[in-house]
This record gives C-alpha cells, sequence and structure tokens, in this order.
C-alpha cells in the first residue's frame, strides 16, 4: 500500500468557478484520488481557497461587502460546488486560515536566517486618485509581449509571461479605472530565488517522469532573458497575511502583507494541519505527510494544475521549501510529480464572466446532474492541448457514450431480468441441473463468456495503467471500450432469443450480465461516482471492490441476488435542448 498525498491548484475566492478550471486541476485530481483509494492505497487529498490579494479585495468591495465576510461566503459557495461535483476532498481549507498565517511567517522567518530574504526598496505604481500604492494585480494594462489589452501587473493571463507593472503599455488602476497614476518608492521584501538557481535546475533535471509541459514551462522561467529572477513576496494591502518573521515583527514592515503567491502554495501544508485539526488528531498525523524527518519520506506528492500555475510550483514554491531547510533541520516534502494541463475553452473562445459566455459550475449543476460533465470533461481533459467545448461535442458525449453505451445495458439487463425471471437472479433450471451453462465456475463458462473474460482482463490493465501514469483522456477511453464490450456480448449472446429454446442459457448470460453492471460500477466509479452508487444500489450493494481477481469480480453475484429496475441513468440530450443552452451560453 502506498501513501500519497494529492493536492489540487487552489481556485481564487472570487466568484463561482467556470468549468475549464474544474477540468485543470480539481477534476482530474479527484478522479486519481478515487482510484487510488479504490487500489487501496491511503490517500490524502487537500485543496483550498486562496483568499488573500487582489481578486478578494476587488470582489468584495464590488459585493459591497467587508473583505473578510465576503470570503467566508464565498468559500462555503465553493465548497457546496465542490460537493455538487463529488469532488472527495479529505479538507477543503482556506488560505486565510491561522495555520496558514503562522506557517507563512515561519517560512519567511526560516528563509531570512538562510540569508534569501532581501529588503529592497523599489518604485511602485502610485494611485493619486485611489490614495494608494496598487499591487501588480491591481493594475491592468496591454500585454508588451502579446498584446493582450487585460494583462495584469504580474502576468498575462494570456500569454502566462511575468510582468512588472511598469512594462505595461497604458497602465490603469483596476480599482477606479484612472489612468492618473506615477511610480513612487517603497520598501518590500524579495526572495532571492535566483541563489538557487542551480539546485531547482538539478531538481527538475532529475524528474524525467513529469509531463513536458511542466518541465517545458518551469525550464523556460529558468532561462529567459537573465534568468530566474527575485520575487517580491510583500505587498501594500489591507487584507493577508501580517509580514512577521516568524512570531517577532519584521522592522520596516508595518502595513504589509505576504503577496499572495507566496502564502497561497504553504497553504497545502496548512490545509493538512486544518484537516488534522478538524478531525481531532495531533499535529504529528499532518506532519507525517509533509516533514521527511517526522515520516514523509515515503510519500509520494502529486501536484494537479494549469499551466498557468505551473512557474510558481516548479520555482517558487520548491525555493520556499528547499531554502527553509538550510541547515537541514526542517526537511519538508518537496513534489514528486506535477500533472500540469493545457486550457478547455468554450466554443473556440475563451470563458468569459463579464460576457455571460461560457458555462459555470453552479450553472452547469442547475443543468444536468455532476456526471454528465465529469465525464465530457474527463474524455476531453487537455493534457496534450488546449481543448474546445462545443454543445455538439457534449451532447455526443452524453447521448453516444453515457446514454447508449453504459446506460444501455444497464437498462437492458435490468428490464429483461425482471420481466423473465422477478426480482432475484435466475438459476439454473431444476430440469437441467448438470446444464454446462450454469457458470458455476470460471472453467465452466461457455465460449462466449470466457472471451468477453480476456476481453476485458487486457483492457482492465490498460485502464488501470492509464490511470497509474494520469494518462486521463486515454484512461476515459478504455472505459468506454469496457463498456463497448458488455453491450456487444449482450447483443451477441441475446437472452431474449435463448429463452425461448434454452432457459438455462438466458439464465446463465443474465447473471453474467449482472456480474458485468456490478464490476462496471467499480471501474466507473472514479469518473462517475454517483452513477455507480447507483448502479450497486439497484444491486442491493453498498460497495463493492476493485476487480484484482477478475474471474471472482464475474462470478460475485450468485442466483437469488436480489435487484430492482433502476430508474433511467442517462437522458438523452435532444437537438432543441442543445440549440437552447447554444444560446444561453454564447454571451454578448
Amino acid at each position: 500500500m502506498a501513501r500519497v498525498l494529492i493536492t489540487s491548484a487552489l481556485p481564487y475566492i472570487n466568484g463561482v468557478k467556470h468549468l475549464g478550471n474544474l477540468v485543470g486541476s480539481q477534476l482530474p485530481a479527484d478522479v486519481y484520488a478515487r482510484y487510488l483509494r479504490a487500489r487501496g492505497h491511503e490517500v490524502l487529498f487537500i485543496c483550498a481557497t486562496d483568499e488573500h490579494g487582489t481578486p478578494a479585495e476587488l470582489a468584495a468591495a464590488k459585493a459591497g461587502e467587508p473583505v473578510a465576510d465576503y470570503c467566508a461566503r464565498l468559500w462555503q459557495v465553493q465548497k457546496d460546488l465542490a460537493d455538487g461535483f463529488a469532488l472527495s476532498f479529505d479538507h477543503f481549507g482556506r488560505s486565510s486560515s491561522t495555520r496558514n498565517h503562522r506557517l507563512t511567517q515561519h517560512f519567511a522567518g526560516r528563509l531570512a536566517d538562510a540569508g534569501l530574504i532581501e529588503e529592497i526598496s523599489e518604485r511602485q505604481v502610485y494611485s493619486i486618485d485611489d490614495g494608494r500604492f496598487l499591487p501588480d494585480r491591481y493594475i491592468e494594462g496591454t500585454c508588451p509581449n502579446c498584446g493582450y489589452p487585460r494583462a495584469r501587473g504580474d502576468q498575462c493571463e494570456n500569454c502566462t509571461k511575468q510582468l512588472d507593472p511598469t512594462e505595461l503599455i497604458e497602465p490603469r488602476s483596476a480599482i477606479s479605472g484612472s489612468t492618473n497614476l506615477e511610480v513612487r518608492e517603497t520598501k518590500h521584501l524579495h526572495l532571492r530565488q535566483s541563489k538557487l538557481r542551480d539546485e531547482l535546475r538539478a531538481w527538475i533535471a532529475a524528474k524525467t517522469d513529469w509531463p513536458l509541459l511542466s518541465t517545458s514551462i518551469a525550464l523556460k522561467w529558468l532561462d529567459d532573458g537573465d534568468g530566474l529572477q527575485d520575487r517580491g513576496i510583500t505587498r501594500d494591502l489591507d487584507w493577508g497575511i501580517p509580514v512577521r518573521r516568524g512570531t517577532e515583527p519584521w522592522p520596516g514592515m508595518e502595513g504589509k502583507v505576504f503577496y499572495v503567491w507566496f502564502d497561497a502554495p504553504i497553504e497545502y501544508i496548512a490545509a493538512t494541519a486544518e484537516w488534522a485539526d478538524a478531525t481531532g488528531q495531533p499535529d504529528a498525523a499532518w506532519q507525517r505527510w509533509w516533514r521527511e524527518d517526522l515520516g514523509a519520506s515515503d510519500v509520494r506528492y502529486v501536484e494537479f494544475m494549469g499551466k498557468d500555475n505551473v512557474p510558481f510550483h516548479t520555482l517558487s514554491f520548491p525555493a520556499t521549501i528547499l531554502g527553509a531547510n538550510f541547515d537541514g533541520a526542517e526537511p519538508w516534502k518537496l513534489v514528486n510529480y506535477i500533472k500540469s494541463f493545457n486550457y478547455l475553452n468554450y466554443d473556440g473562445g475563451k470563458f468569459s464572466t463579464s460576457q455571460g459566455r461560457g458555462i459555470f459550475m453552479d450553472q452547469a449543476l442547475g443543468i444536468l446532474p455532476s456526471d454528465y460533465w465529469r465525464w465530457w470533461l474527463m474524455s476531453n481533459v487537455p493534457e496534450g492541448n488546449d481543448s474546445n467545448f462545443t454543445w455538439e461535442s457534449f451532447q455526443a458525449g452524453v447521448n453516444k457514450d453515457l446514454a447508449d453505451v453504459l446506460g444501455n445495458f444497464v437498462s437492458r439487463v435490468t428490464k429483461f431480468a425482471h420481466a423473465r425471471f422477478g426480482a432475484t437472479l435466475p438459476g439454473t433450471p431444476p430440469t437441467e441441473p448438470s446444464s454446462p451453462t450454469c457458470l458455476a465456475d470460471f472453467s465452466e463458462w461457455s465460449p462466449a463468456e470466457r472471451a468477453v473474460a480476456e476481453d476485458l482482463a487486457r483492457r482492465i490493465a490498460a485502464y488501470e495503467a492509464n490511470l497509474e501514469a494520469m494518462e486521463l483522456r486515454k484512461a476515459a477511453q478504455e472505459l468506454r471500450a469496457i463498456w463497448v464490450v458488455g453491450n456487444e456480448y449482450l447483443q451477441s449472446a441475446a437472452p431474449w432469443t435463448a429463452i425461448k429454446t434454452d432457459p438455462a442459457r438466458a439464465a446463465a448470460i443474465t447473471r453474467f450480465a449482472f456480474n458485468l453492471i456490478r464490476l462496471y460500477a467499480v471501474l466507473s466509479r472514479p469518473f462517475l461516482p454517483d452513477t455507480a452508487d447507483r448502479m450497486l444500489a439497484a444491486l442491493g450493494l453498498a460497495d463493492a471492490d476493485w476487480p484484482t481477481d477478475l474471474e471472482a469480480a464475474l462470478r460475485a453475484l450468485p442466483a437469488g441476488h436480489g435487484f430492482e429496475v433502476p430508474p433511467v441513468l442517462f437522458a438523452k440530450l435532444d437537438d432543441t435542448r442543445r440549440a437552447e443552452l447554444e444560446t444561453r451560453f454564447a454571451g454578448v
């Protein structure tokens, strides 16, 4: 049994996230976590809301709420939506927690002790009309690299280039829109991550199993221009973690807070501590996941994120972890694998909150249950390239995969069995006690069932290999192929025909098909957890084990086992409804 720590990139607190955010980190992380748990591994799956910085302050101001109240309310909104999509977090925390305050201040103190923090007098944009310094994300303008007109002062979300706000063309205040800006002098703390360049390069070079997307972005940031730059870790903001050196005040930093990109990754650790607190466990419970000297040496740590988050997770956060262990006294856990994703676009363009373009998590759940969305998103997950959501593609995924293949198989099998044999699985008729089709043992299966078992053994092995490798789109394709095997078997075996001349054969086919339903529920659960539960409930089962022994799995339900005919698992999406949804979410 392995121990696997899984973290998903923290969603910003400023509002409901769209489907692109969901498929870029949280949902694939959930599929992987569910699979590992099903295989018996010890898994800790952590996420949290990212509550500091400009997005929180601006969103709270727009909502007319104190920022702390706004963040508390939106945390609950995001938690409820995560539950609605059946995301199986062990803990969903908050970066504004007391734990994160203490840990962030602790790391800053350790980095200062290591000589990796430098106080810099710098010139920063000041808004005369707003009467305040503007942190990077309070400044918008045109990106000098790609020309995107709404680039932020820290990074262009279009081309992902790291920026300094003074580089923006035609900068303006994100608070008021004012262009009455000037540059004034202020003091800030910088993380001297350039001093760790060689160590970071060697660490990244050793990660030969990482996706190319992760390593290429990391190496690009290491090598572009003058290479890895030192980075400011404080800001002039009211909302955030106050700058302290451990438990002590930091002279000259009064009134300042830590930069959100410094404290947000530390929340992975803090949220694990929050989990221990919430479950009544001592500090040793979370430390065994994060401290190499306290039990984490055998932990495999996997991070899931969109490509825009890769630079900070491959460079800045590791620099914090490495730097804090300058004297060997605090060997914190470094990530073992970063699974990064490209973008999901909406009908050839970007999702847009302001333009009402695209589908957001709350809207999606108001249209169809979560498994419909989980399936399409994961079968089109943007691993190698950007993916594109269209309603036509979504309709095809619902109708041709879920309804016509999985749903159709379950419906045909259960309805036929109930109509012909009643509410329990049929046995071999007493008049034919020695029928070779009784399927009492693997060796007695007919050639048809044996061929299905052999095909499934190959496909399940491929399915498991894809999930182990986090090749999630391939895993979804293999899962669909596994469903198809059952449909093809049912069509060929035709129990509705066999029952006319060979009732024993029809009974055998039916029992075998019911065991396929059980098998499909277990295999499908990482992708379709709610549907899997409904399938098992129809079989009178609360749960079922992963099929490590396929022979046993395919004869787990004996004659006489009770069942119910479940409601339709998946309703088809017709052309009229699809057209309505296309119009509704097209945007202005």
